[in-house]
């Protein structure tokens, strides 16, 4: 199940007024924290923002456990149900993305996978309730965004776009109080990806990072020989 945690922006934003009365999907949390919440086996905790960006909303969503996070821009304002499909859209075709960049579709079972990331998809929950520390990452994901787009002179056009962005975010190292040290988002929803809807034990995962972290290494050492050689990488 998804579970949308929305702080006060996007429990508005997913609210409309219809004949004087407010209309929301968003629901009162079983709980005051995220971490108090009974987690079932498939329970995916969300952290949900919302802001304006030439005069169009945006929202920011960011995974509470790996701060993986994704960006949707011109979102429509209290369409829950178009924000679910796009939503899982993104999550998948963010996921595959980086397990062909990165040579670890060897450790996907797809079918199985895709079986039980749907059937996660399906189901999900929008709750009234903040988390201060993904806030704080998300916010500076805000203010990075917010400065691309002045660049830009625009939002992102399309979801290709969107998902370089999130990529490009997601590669950023980030600290959390659930783990020692730092963690990098995109690996470590990739471990999260395997472990949970593609089945691999501790062993298969720690394979898939470390062939990741050679193909890493593989594009540093090409990057690094291109530019010696005064030719920018292909």
């Amino acid at each position: 199940m998804l579970i949308f945690n929305c702080t006060d922006a996007a429990s508005k934003f997913f609210s409309r007024v219809h004949k004087g009365k407010k209309i929301t999907s968003v629901e009162k949390p079983p709980s005051p924290t995220i971490e108090d919440d009974e987690q079932g086996e498939l329970a995916e905790q969300w952290l949900v923002h919302a802001i304006t960006v030439q005069r169009k909303h945006v929202l920011f969503v960011i995974h509470v456990e790996t701060r993986y996070c994704m960006i949707f821009a011109d979102a429509k304002k209290a369409d829950v149900e178009g924000f679910v499909q796009r939503f899982s859209s993104r999550w998948v075709d963010g996921l595959m993305q980086d397990a062909l960049h990165h040579d670890v579709l060897q450790w996907v079972g797809y079918d199985g996978m895709l079986e039980r990331l749907n059937g996660c998809c399906r189901q999900y929950r929008l709750y009234k309730r903040g988390h201060r520390s993904a806030q704080g990452h998300i916010g500076e994901i805000a203010w990075i965004f917010e400065d691309y787009a002045a660049e830009w002179g625009c939002l992102p056009p399309d979801e290709i776009m969107a998902g370089r962005f999130d990529a490009k975010m997601n590669r950023f190292i980030r600290g959390s109080k659930n783990v020692k040290g730092y963690l990098v988002p995109d690996e470590e929803m990739m471990a999260h990806w395997m472990r949970q809807y593609c089945g691999l034990d501790e062993p298969g995962i720690q394979a898939a990072r470390n062939r990741r972290d050679e193909v890493k290494r593989e594009m540093r050492e090409l990057e690094a020989a291109y530019t010696k050689q005064g030719q920018p990488p292909q």
